[in-house]
């Protein structure tokens, strides 16, 4: 069977393991003779998995026992407008860093129910960097500071979250379960599935109870973070594919080790990627400095633009997909997740040099 190799920034490649139970088990999961597509989100075969699920991620990303995770839908965007409504309940005011494309859109939606200040920025450096961030800058009586920690268009990462009297939030969308977090040191991180833990469908939100409080006026239940931790995230009927995926999902990183294996292989895939662009005398070129790069995410453009087409042309022919830049940036992006093998980037490795050999 011939298999792309995926280098798509979501959804995006899922292991051959994952797919192969997927396959499996289709039509009887869990012995009951239907598939998973069939089977009631409330029937006990689905809560047993649930639960087995919720104790995996809990594993994985060292949760706090206290702390609850929300398995919700509408991805990130929906997180930029449900974060807002829940935790402005009381200040009306927060902080957040802007870092690229996806803060920037974190804070639009903020600024429709409360103040929303920026207290560090990178856009005038064109997004190259994450801004220094004065903890005296932050506003001690903001409702929380919110980050991306990863940017996917830009390719800028945090590598260490900002530190914070007032509670953190974090945009994990793009890098939760690829390198180790410190969720206690946040008040709430969330993440979309179609990354590095699953398909999409799914919302991963990691929340401390102390933040779980009456949110703004008009707020409707299905958006209500605490009502959705009392009904355990099934106030009504969850995207019970993609939960299951991300269950299986999650089971495979810790078989293969865990975070902080993942993690390790992470790192070499980038550096191995951001060598041939360094090492390429300006024929690749990547603008983000090298202490802010980012290991899920590495946008480049070449010099000589009218070869960008050609590049992705190239590249699907050689069953390398998903290499086009995010519209807001142009030029190209290969997207790393924890899914893609060392194996598969050392194969983009090899044709981005016979490009340059052929075309430099």
């Amino acid at each position: 069977m011939f298999r792309s190799l995926n280098f798509s920034a979501g959804p995006s490649a899922l292991p051959m393991d994952v797919l192969l139970q997927v396959r499996d088990e289709f039509f009887d999961f869990a012995g009951t003779g239907m598939s998973v597509l069939e089977i009631s989100h409330r029937s006990r075969p689905f809560m047993d998995f649930a639960q087995r699920t919720e104790d995996a991620l809990r594993r994985a990303l060292a949760v706090p026992p206290s702390y609850r995770i929300l398995l919700l839908q509408g991805g990130s965007y929906m997180q930029f407008f449900q974060v807002p409504m829940n935790l402005l309940h009381s200040k009306k005011a927060a902080d957040y860093i802007h870092t690229g494309l996806w803060s920037g859109q974190a804070i639009k939606a903020a600024r429709q129910y409360g103040e929303i200040r920026i207290v560090a920025s990178s856009e005038e450096n064109g997004f190259d960097r994450v801004p220094d961030i004065e903890e005296f800058n932050i506003n001690p009586d903001a409702a929380y500071l919110h980050y991306t920690e990863n940017e996917t268009a830009q390719g800028v990462q945090f590598a260490s979250p900002p530190r914070s009297a007032i509670p953190l939030v974090c945009d994990a969308c793009s890098s939760l379960l690829s390198k180790p977090l410190d969720i206690q040191a946040h008040g709430l991180v969330y993440a979309s599935a179609q990354k590095n833990m699953g398909a999409a469908g799914v919302t991963v939100v990691v929340v401390d109870p102390d933040l779980l409080d009456t949110p703004l006026e008009g707020t409707p239940d299905l958006l209500d973070y605490a009502v959705q931790a009392q009904k355990s995230s099934l106030l009504n009927t969850p995207a019970t594919f993609s939960w299951y995926v991300l269950g299986l999902t999650v089971d495979w990183l810790n078989r293969s080790g865990g975070i902080d294996v993942v993690h390790e292989i992470n790192k070499k895939k980038a550096g191995l990627l951001y060598e041939i662009i360094d090492e390429s005398n300006g024929f690749y070129i990547n603008r983000v400095l090298p202490d802010y790069r980012s290991i899920n995410n590495v946008p480049f453009t070449i010099a000589n633009k009218d070869l960008e087409h050609d590049f992705v042309e190239q590249a699907e022919r050689n069953g390398l997909n998903g290499l086009k830049g995010h519209s807001s940036t142009g030029g190209l992006r290969a997207s790393i997740y924890n899914a893609v093998s060392l194996a598969a980037v050392e194969v983009l490795a090899d044709f981005m040099r016979e490009f340059q050999r052929t075309r430099g």
